[in-house]
């Protein structure tokens, strides 16, 4: 069975960080590792406090399961620290793990940091290890500088990104005006991947970054083209947030 590795916070609600990565990981039929670089307390809501691990203990559990499992991808979310970034960078420059996704998380969705101060700039320093990296228009905008709020700044944006070393870039379109564009780059052309826009709460769509890029890591640990691993981890995200609309209008009929 083909393994793949997720380096993120863990979410007690179950919505979105290593929690959902691992459910991700295994719909795909793919074993799941994790390292956990930050506990958080947080509802699907809001996020209400956030406790980073230090950089020693996050390599500590990387370089633990490094020694028994071989690890076909890898998926980054929340670092918590900079310093968390900064090591991330010296493992990978000495391991040469590969297929490595970038989740470019700096906040939740209700806008509280899930990084500290200087941490943007150790993310940046992950870009040229990526194989993708993962951003929606606020963080492409951090990154970059670009103001990016249309297909055209997101292709800018993408360019920028591949730039600074990564092989592709998928800047996601979930916060654009009108039906949602994710905007793929290879390193050579673009490709549009169209969606319709769902309606609900922020509950609904809590962790939707998180599971896209689980199931990008999860296509690529089975050795699935870039391409065919993005659409199928837009398919199975699509699936579950309709599940997840069918499962609360069901809790409403029951009330």
């Amino acid at each position: 069975m083909r393994t793949a590795l997720t380096i993120a916070g863990a979410d007690p609600s179950g919505g979105a960080g290593i929690q959902a990565d691992l459910m991700v990981f295994e719909s795909f039929g793919v074993k799941g590792l994790s390292a956990i670089t930050a506990l958080t307390a947080q509802d699907g809501k809001r996020v209400h406090a956030v406790e980073p691990v230090s950089s020693e203990f996050l390599l500590k559990e990387i370089t633990v399961l490094l020694k028994k499992f071989s690890v076909d991808a890898v998926k980054i979310g929340m670092l918590g620290t900079g310093q968390n970034g900064l090591a991330l960078a010296r493992l990978f420059k000495r391991t040469g793990l590969n297929n490595i996704v970038l989740d470019t998380v700096f906040a939740s969705t209700g806008g509280r940091p899930l990084i500290d101060e200087g941490g943007v700039d150790a993310v940046k320093g992950l870009i040229k290890y990526a194989y993708i990296v993962t951003p929606n228009l606020g963080e492409a905008s951090m990154i970059t500088g670009i103001d990016v709020r249309d297909l055209r700044s997101m292709e800018e944006a993408a360019l920028a990104i591949h730039s600074m070393g990564a092989r592709a870039v998928l800047i996601k379109g979930g916060h654009l005006e009108g039906n949602p564009v994710d905007v793929l780059f290879d390193g050579k052309r673009f490709d549009y991947f169209k969606g319709r826009r769902l309606k609900g709460t922020k509950e609904r769509f809590h962790g939707t970054g998180c599971m896209l890029s689980a199931g990008i890591a999860a296509g690529l640990a089975k050795g699935n083209g870039l391409k065919k691993a993005v659409e199928d981890a837009r398919e199975r995200l699509i699936a579950i947030l309709k599940k997840r609309g069918t499962r609360k209008a069901a809790r409403k009929i029951e009330l």
